[in-house]
């Protein structure tokens, strides 16, 4: 079971999740101490370490529209987190699922931070109150990358075969 840590709303742009001022930082042993550091309070949790590994971001539609930065999807991957939204911009989904981020999509999905989260094959269900939310699949090569932990594992898997 996964806690809710941080909520946020529509339309968050990979410049709320890694703000363009760091892109001199490209190395995803460097990103993750800049992941949401505009909010100072959360940015300082992540790099403190009281956060879990897999601890989850809860987003809206279109999570990680603007900018093309990989960055965005490789600093959450640094602080090990799940993301849950509703829809994620074409291009920072495929971003995760070349970095193996965990990402859910889930269209009807309601959770505030604080909740407790299971995430068990095809639903996410919220243990604080109860509900149960169907997560969209991804399709058939993008779960295979996701499933090896992200795009260069898939390829070394593939090679070795």
């Amino acid at each position: 079971m996964s806690k809710v840590v941080y909520k946020l709303g529509n339309d968050i742009s990979t410049d709320t999740i890694y703000p363009g001022r760091f892109m001199a930082t490209v190395l995803p042993s460097e990103t993750p101490e800049y992941a949401f550091a505009d909010d100072k309070q959360f940015n300082a949790k992540l790099n403190s370490g009281e956060l879990t590994a897999q601890s989850i971001i809860v987003g809206g539609e279109n999570f990680g529209c603007g900018s093309s930065r990989e960055q965005a999807a490789s600093c959450l991957k640094g602080h090990d987190l799940i993301v849950i939204a509703k829809s994620y911009a074409r291009i920072f989904l495929q971003n995760a699922v070349n970095l193996g981020l965990q990402t859910f999509t889930v269209p009807d999905f309601e959770a505030e931070t604080g909740h407790e989260l299971e995430i068990a094959n095809d639903q996410v269900v919220n243990k604080t109150t109860g509900k149960s939310y169907a997560i969209q699949p991804l399709s058939g090569t993008r779960q295979k990358v996701m499933d090896a932990g992200g795009l260069i594992e898939y390829t070394r898997s593939r090679l070795r075969k």
